[in-house]
């Protein structure tokens, strides 16, 4: 069943955890009874409970409207807006579920209506029983009774090394509007390798659509993984997007304070574990941003942390108003937040409490913003529509 309720204005935030990713988790693409228990109350728009799901972890909407998500233990379903029926895509490759990772992104080729041609990231695990995150793209076929399959997949780019770790793993992807394939690698809770040049652990990568090295990257006479490296020193990058002038923003989680929203340039270093305006889990400090100013400082600083999740920079007319805003999913502070841009400049503009760990955002083809909630347990994952009163 889908439930409606109305809500209407903004409000602070809720620390309830530190700037980890948290609890990640399934989705067995289930109708189930929205829980309204919990409701919030005060914002400026309805939120209308749509479909519940296990641990799921990314969206993206197709050209006829239909919604791909995914889930961390590895199923990749397509949710009918129309009717609110989910079917599972068939062909994922095997997909390691751990702590924070798991099937993780899905974004389609720019040209995906000609050549049906999908990416999506997750982690695997190697031969010697070490974990990194890996991005394959594959064609989507659909079939007559409204399934599908993942066909041809081909793994294109790998984290360089894998570890022990369970968590960090970032993978998220975005292309710009000359088609190069942007991905967001963290650095695994290795600390050091966001600095070194021979991992592409705590980097910004960008490749071609087939996973092959751009001769104009800033690293490529610096060997094989450095040659893939459009900027470094990037701790846990949760959300990419590019804005109408072609900029691509970026937000990552800081450690204990100092959550940040990155504008990515060329052959930038952002200057962690150096420096952070955080300090380590254990309280020992870490220097900030304004000691070292080689480092490139975060345009936005978030103390306490926000736990910022998926990122959209909104076009659409359903809400005029927020036009070239950032959205923002709020983990620990279970929120919305929105960014409103200045060129280079940024600034927080609002806060909505959700009640809910955000995990992603989404616009869907209408101009309604779709969120999914943070599943850190079985069917605790909603997907919400948000829609003006």
């Amino acid at each position: 069943m889908v439930r409606l309720y109305q809500v209407v204005g903004f409000a602070v935030a809720i620390g309830l955890l530190s700037g980890c990713d948290g609890q990640e988790g399934t989705a067995n693409g289930m109708v189930s009874q929205p829980d309204t228990s919990a409701a919030p109350t005060g914002l400026p728009f309805a939120v209308q409970e749509v479909m519940q799901f296990d641990y799921p972890w990314a969206m993206t909407f197709l050209p006829d409207g239909r919604l791909l998500i995914t889930e961390m233990t590895g199923d990749l379903h397509l949710f009918d807006v129309e009717n609110d029926s989910a079917v599972t895509i068939d062909g994922v490759p095997e997909v390691v579920h751990v702590e924070q990772g798991g099937l993780g992104d899905v974004v389609l080729h720019p040209d995906f209506e000609s050549n049906g041609i999908v990416y999506i990231s997750f982690v695997e695990r190697g031969d010697d029983g070490l974990l990194g995150a890996a991005v394959a793209r594959a064609n989507l076929e659909l079939d007559d009774n409204g399934g599908g399959s993942l066909d041809n997949v081909e793994v294109i780019w790998r984290q360089v090394p894998k570890t022990s770790d369970e968590g960090h793993f970032g993978y998220r992807i975005a292309f710009d509007s000359d088609g190069m394939l942007w991905i967001s690698s963290s650095d695994r809770r290795e600390f050091d390798p966001a600095q070194e040049m021979d991992t592409n652990l705590g980097k910004m990568v960008r490749l071609h659509d087939d996973g092959s090295v751009p001769d104009d990257n800033p690293f490529v006479d610096q060997g094989e993984i450095a040659a893939q490296i459009w900027s470094l020193g990037h701790r846990n990058i949760l959300g990419l997007a590019f804005d109408s002038a072609g900029r691509l923003w970026a937000h990552e989680m800081g450690p204990k304070g100092g959550d940040e929203l990155n504008l990515i340039e060329r052959g930038a270093n952002y200057g962690y574990p150096i420096v952070s305006d955080g300090n380590h889990y254990d309280d020992t400090p870490i220097p900030d941003h304004s000691t070292r100013p080689e480092f490139t400082a975060p345009v936005i600083s978030w103390t306490p942390v926000i736990s910022p999740a998926g990122l959209i920079i909104y076009d659409g007319n359903m809400f005029s108003d927020w036009n070239g805003s950032g959205l923002i999913g709020g983990l620990s502070s279970m929120a919305l937040v929105r960014v409103e841009f200045d060129g280079d400049d940024a600034r927080e503009a609002e806060r909505f409490e959700m009640q809910r760990r955000i995990r992603e955002v989404e616009q869907g083809p209408d101009g309604a913003i779709w969120l999914l909630e943070d599943g850190t347990r079985e069917g605790s994952g909603m997907l919400l529509k948000l829609t003006p009163q």
